[in-house]
């Protein structure tokens, strides 16, 4: 997640910047072409352009609104897994009677969240916070964020079964892990279904299309500074068009994606503590982009 706008700004201008220079090519030939040769039937009605462009504009808009929905509602996913594994840290520490393997499997949970929803690579942070035991026993589960949470409620179950913890402090805990669970199927939703074509690919050929479109409505009033005009219609389209093509996958692990790394390490930091052991230390912005 890029935290610093300077660097944002950046990023963008790079991602863009090849494309902009194709269309500006593209607006110099139509000019040259029409100042130069006359070939007048590149001389086109900016009425219908015109149009097309509102509607595309709204169109562009409603696109990033529901990409932006998705980023937002896997941030939102993400902060219920926060909230609910501190919960479950801190009564793994006191409810239960210091369980200190259950406190850093928790801990260790968010890593392999992150490196099954997305394409990073948590294995060091889950051989380094998970219990051997525990490590032993989801080696052959396909799903292994959740075969992280079975053995911590076999863990809770052992502890009150030889403690004879109340049932209603056993049905507290289960439902913590019932909402890490929870929030944890609405992330794996969001991943294993993307966006409809129609808000996916189709957005950008319309772009692009419209671009190439453009210039010749333009032509016959700006003459020659047409590249300019041009340009910097088509650049505003090209930006939305960009934007909501970064939100619209959360877990792509690039500068626009969710900062998992950081927040699975927050989550460690803030669970393991309690247990008086050296902690990871937090994770710093590199470059202006949070990882």
């Amino acid at each position: 997640m890029i935290v610093d706008q300077r660097v944002g700004l950046r990023i963008i201008g790079k991602e863009i910047l090849g494309v902009i220079l194709l269309m500006a090519g593209w607006d110099l030939i139509v000019v040259v072409l029409f100042q130069v040769f006359h070939q007048e039937w590149m001389e086109q009605p900016s009425l219908p352009v015109s149009l097309i462009g509102s509607a595309l504009a709204l169109f562009m808009g409603f696109r990033s609104n529901s990409a932006y929905a998705r980023w937002w509602e896997a941030r939102t996913l993400w902060g219920a897994i926060t909230n609910n594994c501190r919960s479950f840290g801190r009564q793994a520490g006191t409810l239960l009677g210091d369980r200190h393997d259950l406190m850093y499997a928790i801990a260790a949970y968010p890593h392999a969240l992150r490196m099954a929803l997305g394409k990073e690579d948590a294995s060091a942070d889950i051989q380094r916070l998970l219990p051997p035991y525990m490590q032993d026993a989801i080696v052959n589960y396909r799903n292994k964020p959740n075969a992280i949470l079975y053995q911590i409620g076999l863990g809770v179950t052992e502890e009150v079964n030889k403690k004879g913890i109340d049932g209603a402090v056993h049905g507290q805990i289960d439902r913590i892990l019932s909402d890490i669970a929870n929030a944890q199927g609405g992330l794996e939703r969001i991943r294993n279904t993307p966006l409809p074509m129609q808000f996916s690919a189709l957005p950008r050929t319309l772009v692009n299309i419209f671009c190439i479109v453009l210039p010749l409505s333009m032509v016959q009033t700006l003459e020659w500074i047409t590249p300019l005009g041009s340009s910097l219609v088509g650049c505003l389209f090209l930006v939305l068009d960009k934007s909501a093509n970064d939100l619209q996958e959360p877990f792509s692990g690039t500068p626009h994606a969710l900062p998992m790394a950081t927040m699975a390490r927050n989550i460690e930091i803030d669970v393991t503590q309690p247990t008086g052991d050296p902690t990871a230390p937090p994770l710093s912005a590199v470059n202006g982009i949070q990882y």
